[in-house]
């Protein structure tokens, strides 16, 4: 089953493309929630859509898997490396090839191969943790995690994720103490054109504008005061217009300084919907198509829809997920505890 599935894979990101469609503004007051995949001994930090609508995910337990949404057929399998039990929050796709990425050391990095998943970067250290994996084009890439040596594990691929390389900590900012980032979602890192921002425990957000030759450090507004604090997700509608999200897991109701916008593209951030719901989420995406306009917000508290950029939010459902990526503008998937689901947005 394994090979089939890696082969699955492959065919449906090679034979894609991808369409432009009118901007059209929505108004959610409610969502439906299908459950598409059931597992009491999942956990789902990460997701991807490929470009012919497929969705991909990797998670706990060694499990990754590919579902045809014409089809409704799930093709599932597990990774396996000597007698680990190996726990993806990290995956990212290239139109030629799928990667996931595990956490704590051993960090596994595969991708798909003649037959089989292919391990194409290792890293054995203490405090290595990878959290999020993206690609600028279908050559160049970049995972990000914790602090290892003083500064955040930065890894780069320029050949089509065939073979990585670590940024050495001299050419990244240093971090402030105690700081490192969220595998909460697979999205404390965001990339637009040849830009990417990482956003990390401290509140701090890394730039770089040329795909990881030189970064730059920028401290927000969002609160931070404690470990469990600070930004869990970030994105960019354009690279001007971004959102981020967090708070507090261990206090989800917290809703203070937990939600910050810029339009600068993140030379400056300012919060928004400062004392109002929602609390702590895990992930925020923008709408497709919605002109920087929409959001939507999840986490193990729910699920917020948001028309204005962000200033304001509505709760449309108690239904708990730690990650979300919009189909198009008003279908998504997103992945929680034990299962997948598709989710409608309603009008």
């Amino acid at each position: 089953m394994k090979n089939v599935v890696v082969v699955v894979i492959l065919l449906v990101i090679s034979i894609s493309c991808k369409k432009k469609t009118e901007f059209v503004p929505r108004h959610f007051k409610s969502v439906e929630i299908e459950t598409i995949l059931e597992d009491s001994l999942l956990s789902v930090r990460a997701i991807e859509i490929l470009e012919d609508k497929s969705l991909a995910f990797a998670a706990n337990n060694g499990a990754f898997g590919l579902y045809n949404p014409n089809t409704k057929m799930w093709q599932t399998s597990k990774q396996s490396y000597d007698s680990l039990s190996l726990h993806f929050r990290a995956v990212a796709h290239t139109p030629t090839d799928f990667f996931m990425l595990s956490i704590e050391s051993p960090g596994l990095l595969f991708k798909t191969g003649q037959g089989a998943m292919q391990l194409v970067y290792k890293e054995e250290a203490k405090g290595v943790f990878y959290d999020a994996m993206r690609f600028w084009n279908d050559k160049e890439g970049i995972a990000v995690g914790d602090s290892v040596e003083g500064c955040l594990s930065i890894i780069l691929t320029r050949d089509g994720g065939v073979t990585w390389d670590k940024i050495p900590c001299s050419k990244i900012p240093k971090l402030d103490e105690g700081e490192g980032a969220f595998a909460a979602s697979n999205t404390n890192i965001t990339v637009v054109g040849e830009k990417a921002w990482v956003a990390t425990s401290k509140g701090n957000i890394y730039f770089t504008a040329d795909k990881g030759i030189t970064w730059f450090v920028t401290k927000t507004p969002i609160i931070q005061e404690e470990d469990t604090e600070g930004i869990y997700s970030i994105d960019f509608y354009n690279d001007q217009i971004g959102y981020a999200i967090g708070g507090n897991f261990m206090k989800p109701d917290a809703n203070r300084s937990n939600k910050i916008k810029t339009i600068d593209g993140g030379k400056t951030w300012k919060v928004v919907a400062d004392g109002q719901n929602p609390g702590y989420r895990s992930c925020v995406q923008y709408i497709p198509n919605a002109k920087g306009t929409s959001l939507a917000a999840v986490g193990f508290k729910g699920i917020d829809f948001s028309k204005d950029g962000g200033e304001s939010w509505q709760h449309i459902s108690d239904e708990p997920f730690y990650t979300i990526r919009f189909l198009n503008d008003s279908v998504a998937f997103a992945g929680g505890s034990k299962r997948i689901a598709k989710l409608t947005f309603k009008e």
